[in-house]
């Protein structure tokens, strides 16, 4: 052991780590580490965490000693550990080999990209986001050999306590240690002693990456009582040892010239709970957001501030506010979770600023993650299982609605995406989780976060004469999960058009013109405070306008005197996002009680998007079930008829001429392209058949 000499006295880093634990007092005066040692005790564990900026506190040369030396200062801390035990605890000492120091909150935590080898062989704490976790295997650190002698018949046995590095095999001895001769020795895996050992892979946070740079990782190794603490897609602040590994694939027979990886073995990993808990909010700058929320007009000067240098869209901005403040999610005593977060699509003509929408809110928003649907797979933005070349191993990596987690999901051309790519988010829009079944691992990661999505109409442009799914090309499962779906059209008006061109012209000729009204990086901490510590309720006079509402939208849809069944115009789904609405509303002003003003607002801009959205050209009523099946009650009760007319036509003939069908149908008063449609679904579900061209005839 290193020797250190302070002014006049002999650095001992064992005995200053003893006196630490011994001695070391809060301010109420409590023996921090005592209680500690005593509570590992009775919880049988072996790891004690020590908090760096205590050890800075009690002692900076034994601080510095650790940092500069971190194995020889663990294994001076494990020894410490082991001494007071056998001084206080005998018995429990006894049966445990070696403890285990886990150091927390060293005085610098690094980000990813700013790791090089001035560091390596020193303790260094990083943060970033859980990208891959690996299977947990059993790594070997004392091996236990043995081998009969040929000329006595004698058993040799012995430990060989060379310890294996990441990347390397823990080499064989030599000789016997025993009898000195070169033999071939026999590991005995059984006696052998072994450690937990899993590698996981953190990747830089997506807000840190800089623009147009690949994200960095790097490579952790996990053991003991470490394993399986994080799960991909969770942000972590790994305390440990810069290491490095020979990279094999790079390694050259002749004249060895070999690369190596860096890799941290871990010593502590601290996984983050709290959501958006890493955006420092200073005394100074809450004093600055109470301030801005006792101001009136508040909420429209955030709503202004989004994306300052797009005209108009007001609604659209007031929705963006809406998803990035958020409501308040609930977990039952039973574990089911309702979510809080607010989903919202906006579907529209091209050179809508649209995309620019969504790069703004991808900005403002506190974790925010931008995709492009076209170079989105289902596996990019969920989750999978991918196989390592070296080890062939499966491991699972995170995607990026689960590296979103806690924020928000910017999901651009979600209409160019593959069919089987769009359903795979189905369970991350409502259950707002990733379950995963491949390769031997199931998994059920989070993915909490709002989404934001845009996409272009089916033909182009927007068409009115049509239903809203005969527009947009996804699925009415997915539209369904969306709280407010918005149809931002490109229609030619002369007033606004002139104001559109001004405003535009002013924003190239002088940048200032688009300055928001509140800095930035304040509005990122407004939101992030908001969303940390406001947990609005919604007033008795709030929740009877909701109740109202609801029971009078549902009223519409009682069924009529003839006994047929309207349109029904809201189902608990769009009451569940008023309720998320109206408390992310009252969040924006830093309210904890949400109003009648707040559910008005909610009731307003939800009736504004049904209208739009919901509105069945048909029967001129608002229909939900255009959004939740892709067809409206009145739609489906032709469609019934339909059927029922051309089952009872083709039982009387038994065949029929596919032309006279239709001729038929349409003498009836149903529409020409609706029974094509139907005629051509029927052949497809196996129900009609054609036994001759141009024919046509029921299944019996």
């Amino acid at each position: 052991m290193e020797v250190q000499s302070t002014r006049d006295k002999e650095f001992d880093p064992l005995l200053e780590f003893r006196r630490f634990l011994e001695r070391f007092q809060t301010r109420d005066g409590v023996a921090k580490y005592q209680e500690r040692i005593r509570h590992m005790v009775y919880m049988n564990q072996r790891s004690l965490v020590i908090d760096f900026d205590d050890i800075i506190l009690f002692n900076r040369e034994l601080a510095r000693f650790i940092s500069e030396n971190p194995d020889k200062g663990l294994e001076i801390a494990s020894q410490a550990i082991m001494e007071i035990m056998r001084k206080s605890y005998p018995e429990y000492a006894q049966t445990v080999e070696k403890f285990y120091p886990r150091f927390r909150n060293p005085p610098r935590i690094f980000r990813i990209r700013e790791l090089n080898s001035e560091y390596i062989g020193k303790l260094v704490a990083l943060e970033g986001i859980v990208t891959r976790v690996s299977r947990v295997e059993a790594r070997i650190v004392k091996a236990f050999y043995r081998h009969v002698d040929s000329e006595t018949g004698e058993l040799h046995e012995f430990f060989y306590p060379k310890e294996g590095e990441m990347g390397e095999r823990l080499e064989r001895p030599p000789y016997c240690l025993n009898c000195q001769r070169p033999v071939r020795l026999e590991l005995v895996p059984e006696k052998s002693k072994f450690i937990d050992w899993q590698k996981i892979v953190v990747q830089e946070k997506p807000e840190e990456i800089p623009p147009g740079q690949m994200p960095r990782s790097v490579e952790v190794i996990l053991t003991g009582d470490l394993i399986d603490v994080a799960r991909p897609g969770d942000r972590v602040i790994v305390t440990g040892v810069l290491r490095v590994a020979p990279i094999a694939s790079l390694q050259k027979p002749v004249g060895l010239k070999p690369l190596f990886s860096f890799y941290v073995d871990a010593n502590h990993v601290d996984v983050q709970q709290k959501i958006l808990e890493e955006i420092e909010i200073t005394r100074e700058d809450e004093e600055k957001i109470k301030e801005l929320a006792r101001d009136p007009w508040i909420r429209e000067k955030i709503i202004a501030s989004i994306a300052p240098g797009i005209y108009g869209h007001w609604d659209v901005k007031e929705a963006i506010a809406l998803l990035l403040f958020g409501g308040v999610p609930k977990v039952m005593e039973d574990g089911t979770r309702i979510r809080g977060d607010i989903h919202v699509l906006l579907v529209g003509d091209p050179g809508t600023a649209k995309s620019q929408l969504l790069q703004y809110t991808s900005r403002i928003a506190p974790r925010g993650l931008y995709t492009s649907g076209k170079g989105s797979t289902a596996a990019g933005l969920t989750a999978t299982v991918l196989r390592e070349k070296t080890t062939g191993e499966y491991y699972l990596e995170a995607g990026a609605l689960v590296i979103a987690d806690g924020g928000v999901a910017c999901i651009d051309e979600i209409d160019k995406m593959r069919e089987e790519d769009r359903s795979a988010i189905h369970e991350a829009l409502e259950q707002q989780t990733v379950s995963i079944a491949k390769a031997g691992i199931v998994a059920r990661l989070n993915a909490r976060a709002s989404v934001l999505a845009a996409g272009n109409p089916k033909f182009g442009r927007y068409d009115l004469t049509q239903p809203v799914s005969k527009n947009i090309d996804l699925p009415p499962t997915i539209l369904s999960r969306f709280d407010l779906i918005f149809v931002i059209q490109d229609i030619p008006n002369k007033e606004r058009d002139r104001l559109l061109a001004k405003h535009i012209l002013e924003v190239h000729s002088d940048i200032e013109k688009a300055r928001p009204h509140i800095d930035p990086q304040l509005l990122k901490k407004y939101v992030s405070y908001a969303r940390r510590y406001i947990r609005p309720q919604l007033t008795p006079e709030a929740k009877k306008l909701l109740e109202d509402f609801y029971v009078s939208m549902r009223m519409a849809s009682l069924p009529t005197e003839a006994g047929k069944p309207t349109a029904i115009a809201i189902t608990p789904r769009q009451l569940e996002a008023l309720i998320r609405l109206t408390e992310a509303h009252a969040k924006m002003a830093l309210k904890q009680k949400a109003t009648e003003e707040d559910a008005q607002e909610a009731i307003r801009l939800t009736l504004n998007t049904l209208v739009k959205v919901g509105y069945d050209i048909e029967s001129k009523t608002i229909d939900i079930d255009i959004l939740e099946t892709g067809i409206s009650a009145a739609r489906r009760e032709k469609i019934k008829a339909l059927k029922s007319f051309m089952d009872q036509l083709l039982d009387e003939v038994g065949e029929i001429e596919r032309s006279e069908l239709i001729k038929k149908a349409v003498e009836k008063g149903f529409d020409r392209e609706l029974v094509l449609e139907q005629i051509q679904k029927l052949i497809q579900s196996g129900e009609y058949y054609m036994p001759r061209p141009g024919k046509l005839s029921r299944v019996k």
